[in-house]
């Protein structure tokens, strides 16, 4: 790993001090919303490609075109709506993290980093599960769907 990629992800999960105010918690999430999008945003494309590459695959045999929805539609729908409501969880993590400063008492410094690392695999989980599903129902029924 580069010095300037150890640098940017040190910074991207460093803890804020301990007591900070509101506005430093919320815009220590906020600084790292764009790296969190782009994050999801790559694994999305990802799916997408696998999803798309799987459909055409099972049509080229004449088979159903499994990971493309009916009517086509929905697909773009379906990556603007993901996209938004990850963004609205992700808006929950600072909201979450100030509820908690509030009630509790105890250090929480290292709620943020560990909090936005959770959140972020689990967006990436999410986002790839429909191409994991696509491949795995094409490669279990020939591209025959259920």
């Amino acid at each position: 790993m580069t010095t300037l990629a150890k640098r940017m992800f040190g910074r991207l999960f460093a803890a804020h001090v301990n007591g900070a105010r509101p506005t430093r918690i919320v815009l220590w999430w906020e600084y790292r919303r764009l790296p969190y999008n782009i994050i999801v945003g790559a694994t999305g494309l990802l799916t997408t490609a696998v999803m798309l590459a799987t459909a055409f695959t099972c049509e080229r045999s004449g088979a159903e075109p499994i990971g493309l929805p009916d009517p086509p539609i929905l697909f773009p729908i379906g990556v603007i709506a993901f996209g938004v409501l990850a963004n609205v969880l992700y808006t929950a993590g600072w909201i979450t993290e100030l509820l908690v400063a509030k009630i509790s008492r105890i250090d929480l410094a290292p709620l943020g980093p560990v909090a936005f690392a959770l959140g972020t695999l689990f967006s990436i989980f999410v986002a790839l599960a429909p191409a994991g599903s696509a491949v795995l129902v094409a490669a279990l029924t020939s591209c025959r769907g259920f």
